[in-house]
């Protein structure tokens, strides 16, 4: 097992940084702060970043097969226009007291988007799979904090978390379709919550551990055998990107702290950790 170095990217006061997703088409890294109601890119090659408000919590933000983003929002999921930036639900479904989460990508171009209800009760949240015409399968009904979702590399493996069971688990999927679900790694006590996640090139998985400083890598048969420490609590998520796919991005958050360190909710990346897989962008 072996630490690694990182860097700041991006200097930020994020009150829930999360779900950094490499838009390769672009060339930029794009970002949210959920409670900040905020969509950032931030392009590594040449500094430049923006920043746009949402009306609404925002979960996740991927880009789009044929340009513009789409968003897994507090009421549903909505697009941005490519050409004006101009807005649209896609799948409008509000609830009381329930709120978007981290949402994924398939290699089918569907988008799996995680719910969650603000008092995190458990059987709360959900897991829906969405394609791009609007139409919405629920594919898990009985979870509290749905979290991070990523596939093997030939997309017949699933992971998924949902933070409050402390477990990393994997499905059997084909066709949109999941089943043999089991764990592939505990989380022990003391060391956080498991939070966002991406799958490397080889197979092995990274989570990033909420109140657990860390991300860690696990190989597809669940050992640890790496480990990324941070100076701050709340790390969220991770994904590769850069022009190699060899950079790890890493949201973090400070909502909540009492004395947040003065990097907590900033972008941190490590240059050069592994190889990532190029994600598919929604196709809708």
């Amino acid at each position: 097992m072996t630490t690694t170095p990182y860097e700041v990217a991006v200097r930020a006061e994020a009150e829930l940084g999360e779900g950094p997703t490499w838009d390769a088409a672009a060339g930029r890294l794009l970002w949210i702060d959920i409670l900040g109601c905020r969509v950032h890119t931030y392009d590594p090659a040449t500094g430049r970043r923006t920043v746009r408000r949402t009306e609404q919590h925002v979960g996740a933000v991927k880009p789009r097969a044929g340009g513009g983003l789409v968003l897994n929002l507090r009421d549903g999921v909505g697009l941005l226009d490519p050409s004006d930036g101009g807005f649209r639900w896609l799948h409008r479904e509000p609830v009381p007291g329930r709120r978007a989460n981290d949402a994924a990508v398939a290699p089918d171009g569907s988008l799996w988007a995680g719910t969650m209800r603000y008092d995190e009760a458990p059987g709360g949240g959900t897991l829906s799979r969405v394609t791009g015409d609007g139409s919405v399968d629920v594919v898990l009904d009985d979870v509290a904090v749905s979290n991070g979702t990523g596939w093997s590399p030939d997309g017949r493996l699933m992971y998924y978390i949902d933070s409050p069971t402390r477990r990393v688990d994997v499905f059997d999927h084909a066709d949109g379709r999941l089943s043999g679900r089991r764990t592939l790694a505990e989380i022990e006590d003391g060391a956080g919550f498991p939070d966002g996640l991406t799958v490397d090139a080889d197979g092995c998985v990274w989570v990033a551990l909420w109140q657990g400083s860390a991300v860690r890598r696990y190989t597809p048969e669940g050992r640890l055998d790496r480990v990324i420490e941070l100076p701050v609590p709340l790390v969220t998520a991770c994904a590769f990107g850069g022009a190699g796919m060899s950079d790890l991005y890493i949201t973090t958050a400070r909502t909540g702290l009492t004395s947040p360190h003065a990097l907590a909710g900033s972008l941190f990346v490590v240059p050069g950790v592994g190889k990532g897989l190029a994600q598919p962008a929604f196709a809708g």
